[in-house]
Parts: structure tokens; C-alpha cells; sequence
């Protein structure tokens, strides 16, 4: 009965104030997705994994060719590529740059080049195809899991698909349409379902510290080729407050607020348990992080270390000899969703 009453608010306030009266109450139409979803996850049909596949025209028996429950592939809002990725990106120094030292930003370093990636263009865009170093990158931002993976594409380039898997951003290869779950970095549906994507290591910082850092490091321009407003936050409150839009599995698992922000690695292995991770994962809370300095855990068979960093403000991951595992920062609903024991 409650979810009935929101669809007939929900429908009664669209139909009455009109689209543009609720735009302009809601500021744009993204925010307007945002925070009328509890509209438009009724008028988009949630449970299309397998018409995904047939309208792909690709030839795949579901059942061999999908890692997941495909009920749960469900409707982000946007269609595919409606969030358009970043193709051609540009760049700005420090000199030039339209944004404030405390922006948040995706620092990722290659062989001597340093490239800075704002979250106020990533909130918009959510992948970016790019070549640091010499090495063709693919740079992925879910805003609803503030998960960031970044790997290597070769001649590749990945777009938004416009589902969601657990809450998060499923990426599609653009050869081959296969859908790839970000948190994951594998592939969930599709002819290179099961694949693992090879990561790269990423920090989520300040572009303050970035640059005090990596003074010449390039940073992503807001000339992208779209007209968004990257200096807004366009999802709301969402990113401090409790409230999930879409459904995820394991919640009474969390200890913690489920925006409160972890980091975590993960290695997968040979086995493939439909709609389940199998390997080795752990996480790790900043604000436990910040207060111990330092953790040597169990991980695959070694012995590894997470650290805090003062200066980026944030947990960098790494073999005792020093060398970087690949990580991810997250929303702490995020790990018990995808690693969580079935």
C-alpha cells in the first residue's frame, strides 16, 4: 500500500504541477531523476537483463553468458550512453583550471605523467577514455557507490550502459557490448562475461594535495563537449545521508553508516558462482584507518599493508615491499553488497 501511495503522489504531482513546473522545482533534469525516482523506477521496466541481450542481437544462451541474476540488471534512469563518457578528454594545469584546491578528484599517476580527474565532472560523465603515460586508460566513477576502478582499455574504449547492478555503474565494452560490473571490474553479461579487467592504481583526493604533490599534473577541463553544471553537486544530500535509492543486498551486515567511506582490494580467482564474487577481498574503514596509521592484514595467501596517507587524506594499499595494490575507496554498503558471503 505504500509503494502504491507514492506511485499515485508521485504521478499525481508530475501530472498536475506539469514536466516543467517539476524541473524547475527539482533544478534540472537530472536532479529531477534524482529525486522523483520513486516516479520513474515505475514507468522504466526494472527487470531487462535478458532484453538487454536480445537487443544487442547478440546470440548468447543467458544462462552461459551471464555471471548475475539478471532481475537484479536494473534501470538506472538515463539510457545507454545518456550518460555520455568523456572520448576526447582536455586538460587545464594548475594555473588554468577552473576548480578550487578542495575539489575532490581522481589522481592517477604513469610513468611520470600525473592527471587529475575532478568528481564534479565524473558526478556527470562516470568514465573517461584516455591515454596517460603512453598507456590507454579507462578512468570509472560511480557516483552512487563512489567507487573508482580504473584500468587498462588497450584499443578499446567503455561507455555507461544506463543499468546498475547492486547500486553501481555497469560499464559496456563497446567491441562487444559486454556489460562489466564496476565494483567488480568483471564482466557480468555478455561474450567476455567472467573477464577481469587489468586495474590501475587511482587515489581519491584533493586537487590541493594532487598538485602539491604532482605540480604538473594535467587536470581534466570542464570543455567536454557538454553543457553541465560541474560546479554543483547534482545529486542532493545523497552522498552524506543514510537514504539508498536502489536496492542492495546484505545491509544488516553493516556495522557502520552506509556512506561512511572504506577502501578496499580484491583479487578474484578461477571459480565463477552466479551473482557472487569468489577470491579474496578486505576493506577498510578511513576513520579507523586515520586513527591506526597503519594495518598489516592477510590477503590471497600474504601478508599486505594499508596505510593512511596525511597528505592525501585518504588509505593507499600495498605489498610490504612497498609496491601499490590497486584499490578502491567506497561507500560502506558497497563491500557487504558485492563480497558480502552469499
Amino acid at each position: 500500500m505504500k509503494t502504491l501511495t507514492k506511485i499515485i503522489i508521485n504521478t499525481t504531482l508530475f501530472a498536475s504541477l506539469g514536466l516543467s513546473a517539476v524541473l524547475a522545482k527539482a533544478g534540472n533534469l537530472d536532479n529531477f531523476k534524482f529525486q522523483y525516482f520513486h516516479l520513474t523506477q515505475y514507468l522504466n521496466n526494472q527487470n531487462r537483463g535478458l532484453q538487454y541481450v536480445q537487443a544487442q542481437n547478440l546470440d548468447l544462451d543467458p544462462q552461459k553468458y551471464s555471471r548475475i541474476n539478471l532481475a537484479q540488471l536494473l534501470d538506472g534512469g538515463p539510457p545507454k550512453n545518456g550518460i555520455p563518457s568523456i572520448d576526447n578528454p582536455k586538460f587545464d594545469t594548475a594555473k588554468t583550471t577552473a576548480f578550487s584546491a578542495n575539489e575532490t578528484v581522481i589522481g592517477i599517476e604513469i610513468n611520470g605523467e600525473a592527471v587529475a580527474y575532478p568528481f564534479g565532472i565524473m558526478n556527470w560523465h562516470e568514465i573517461v577514455n584516455d591515454t596517460i603515460g603512453g598507456v590507454n586508460i579507462t578512468v570509472t566513477y560511480c557516483p552512487l557507490c563512489d567507487t573508482i576502478v580504473t584500468f587498462e582499455r588497450g584499443s578499446k574504449t567503455y561507455g555507461v550502459s544506463g543499468k546498475l547492478y547492486q547500486s553501481c555503474l555497469v560499464m559496456y565494452d563497446r567491441a562487444n557490448d559486454t556489460l562489466y560490473a564496476q565494483p567488480w571490474a568483471i564482466g557480468i553479461i555478455g561474450q567476455d562475461v567472467n573477464r577481469s579487467l587489468k586495474r590501475i592504481p587511482a587515489i581519491k583526493t584533493t586537487l590541493g594535495a594532487w598538485l602539491a604533490a604532482h605540480p604538473n599534473s594535467k587536470i581534466l577541463s570542464t570543455d567536454t563537449g557538454h553543457k553541465r553544471d560541474y560546479f554543483n553537486y547534482p545529486y542532493g544530500s545523497y552522498y552524506t545521508d543514510k537514504m539508498l535509492i536502489f536496492p542492495v543486498r546484505n545491509k544488516g551486515k553493516l556495522r557502520e553508516h552506509p556512506k561512511s567511506i572504506i577502501s578496499y582490494v580484491w583479487e578474484s580467482d578461477g571459480e565463477t558462482p552466479q551473482n557472487y564474487f569468489s577470491g579474496s577481498s578486505v576493506q577498510f574503514l578511513h576513520s579507523e584507518m586515520k586513527q591506526l596509521g597503519e594495518k598489516i592484514v592477510e590477503f590471497n595467501g600474504r601478508k599486505i599493508r594499508a596505510k593512511w596517507d596525511g597528505q592525501m587524506e585518504t588509505v593507499i594499499v600495498e605489498e610490504l615491499d612497498s609496491k601499490t595494490i590497486p584499490s578502491s575507496t567506497a561507500f560502506a554498503f558497497v563491500y557487504p553488497a558485492f563480497f558480502g558471503e552469499k
